[in-house]
């Protein structure tokens, strides 16, 4: 197994050749970042939250279970059929163990063994009252003994995966089935700590107001932008860290305001938003639909105190949307994506539109893809820099901007997030 250490707190990277791969995630707030073979044709980056609890990651199958996931990009069509052939376990089996006592690490290491023995694609997080399990095998009831083992099990699900015919079909259910896992597992826990007097009082901070705000972003730099605009509360989480209708129902609950905006960031957090504000009682919740970092910072903007909810609620849209998103981060893999040809960590220029750019130098790649987004119309590129660019190369990016682009107004902000060298905004 290769491993690389990128920063002190960013991340082990576990390359597509991973078979075993154990980590304990450390102080909360970090990231891990995890590359891994997924499925058949995709490979996927994946960020967890640090909690504290061991999370290991053993076979070459499917990371989607773990909380949190998603996948970054679908290097295939999404259409490839899967032969039955090529299952060799046929039942993707998941459950969770209540467990009787603590589990040793010895007793851990028991579990994941035979589980290996009977399957693979295993994926098993522990903590000292429950250990979540998924596993793809032959012998679901084998699996189930094992786990009755160490106390009872619940949440216990079999799905037959020579059923699900092309690689989507594949995906998606793996993506639903993780997701129903984790909640399931995110509500045990905080059940047992209601019923043991633990849990966390979510009380709203500061005196009440009318209007409310919580963001979604990934990066300290990102966090800080995101308050001086306004914003109560900061979620950590984006692209690759969807965070949970709990997380968001949380985060509302420490609002102390009358109605609460939430700003999603990401297509794929809407979804959770909006039913996080369906079931908020107390409040009057509202979903701003912003899909990118720089749509949520101009909704932001965009927002009127004298104006009612749905006004600014309208508003705040229609402002993000007439903003011009740009990502620059790099590929994990070979392969072929409208019609450019991609080599394993290139660097690629992502747009509303797609990839537009690919090369090898991240300098290049920024300028070229900026490049594409300035128009006639454009009148300010704001480039917000992650952590694995230094604050060398963003001032050089705004000299070489400030000279090209004359009459344009150029912002460079440190946004610190993970996985993107650069996000670029161009209004």
């Amino acid at each position: 197994m290769r491993v690389r250490r990128r920063r002190r707190n960013a991340a082990v990277v576990l390359h597509e050749d991973v078979h075993r791969g154990s980590i304990r995630v450390g102080k909360a707030g970090r990231l891990c970042v995890i590359i891994c073979e997924v499925s058949v044709t995709e490979l996927q980056i994946v960020l967890i939250r640090s909690s504290g609890i061991r999370i290991t990651v053993r076979g070459a199958g499917v990371l989607d279970e773990i909380p949190g996931i998603r996948p970054k990009y679908n290097m295939g069509s999404g259409n490839e059929e899967i032969s039955t052939a090529d299952i060799k376990y046929t039942y993707c089996t998941e459950f969770i163990i209540l467990l009787d006592k603590e589990l040793t690490d010895k007793e851990v290491e028991g579990i994941k063994d035979f589980l290996l023995s009977i399957g693979d694609s295993l994926v098993c997080v522990a903590d000292e009252e429950l250990v979540k399990v998924h596993v793809h095998t032959n012998h679901p009831g084998r699996a189930f003994e094992k786990g009755i083992e160490y106390g009872q099990l619940t949440r216990c699900k079999v799905d037959n995966m020579r059923e699900e015919h092309s690689e989507r079909v594949s995906i998606e259910a793996e993506k639903k089935r993780a997701m129903e896992q984790d909640e399931a597992f995110k509500q045990i826990k905080l059940e047992r700590s209601k019923a043991a007097g633990t849990a966390e009082p979510e009380e709203p901070a500061g005196p009440p107001k009318k209007y409310g705000f919580v963001a979604v972003a990934a990066g300290e730099g990102l966090g800080k932008i995101f308050l001086e605009t306004g914003v109560d509360y900061i979620i950590q989480g984006g692209q690759t860290m969807n965070p949970s209708t709990e997380d968001i129902l949380s985060a509302i609950a420490r609002v102390n305001a009358e109605n609460v905006f939430i700003l999603p960031n990401n297509k794929n957090i809407i979804l959770a938003s909006t039913q996080a504000a369906s079931v908020c009682e107390d409040k009057n919740v509202m979903v701003v639909t912003t899909n990118t970092i720089p749509q949520g910072i101009s909704a932001m903007l965009a927002f009127n105190e004298a104006a009612d909810p749905e006004t600014n609620v309208k508003a705040m849209v229609e402002a993000g949307s007439g903003v011009k998103t740009g990502e620059v981060t790099f590929s994990i893999r070979d392969t072929s994506v409208d019609g450019k040809e991609i080599r394993k960590n290139n660097i690629m220029g992502i747009s509303d539109n797609g990839i537009d750019v690919v090369g090898t130098e991240v300098d290049q790649v920024v300028k070229d893809l900026i490049d594409v987004l300035v128009d006639e119309d454009s009148g300010m590129v704001s480039v917000y820099y992650g952590e694995d660019t230094t604050e060398e190369e963003a001032e050089a990016l705004r000299g070489y901007l400030e000279e090209k682009y004359e009459d344009l107004e150029v912002d460079i902000r440190q946004g610190g997030q993970p996985i993107y060298y650069y996000i670029v905004s161009v209004e």
